[in-house]
């Protein structure tokens, strides 16, 4: 039974952070609004188009994470894609150094908290067999 321990509990963690991103993914459908201002506007198109890709893209990274057969995949894609919204919440944060305390600590909490995300998700992916 003790050797069993270890794979229950990587499953467990790549099950959590596919709870994780598949929530993250539906809020972007559920209230978009508080994406489309964080989209920098370098990127072509309208920010509900990238809010509405990027949900996308959170809820089938938590499918790839969730499914033992792409964990693997999934744990990279995931790590990249946390990667690649740091400029996003980069963004926020200078945005909201204005808002109220509470706005803004939530606006700044969320910088530190991309690098654990990103590890968390390697994590997941070295674990998968």
């Amino acid at each position: 039974m003790g050797a069993m321990e270890p794979t229950r509990s990587r499953s467990r963690s790549a099950l959590a952070l596919a709870a994780l991103l598949g929530a993250a993914g539906v809020t972007h459908f559920a209230k978009p609004k508080p994406y489309d201002a964080i989209i920098p506007r370098s990127l072509p198109g309208k920010p509900r188009t990238w809010t509405y890709a990027s949900g996308v893209a959170e809820v089938a990274l938590a499918a790839a994470v969730a499914a033992p057969r792409t964990r693997r995949w999934g744990g990279l894609l995931a790590a990249a894609f946390f990667a690649a919204v740091f400029p996003a919440n980069v963004k926020m944060a200078y945005e909201y150094r204005t808002k109220s305390p509470k706005v803004r600590a939530i606006a700044y909490g969320r910088l530190p908290l991309q690098l654990p995300l990103v590890l968390w998700a390697l994590r997941v992916r070295r674990g998968a067999s």
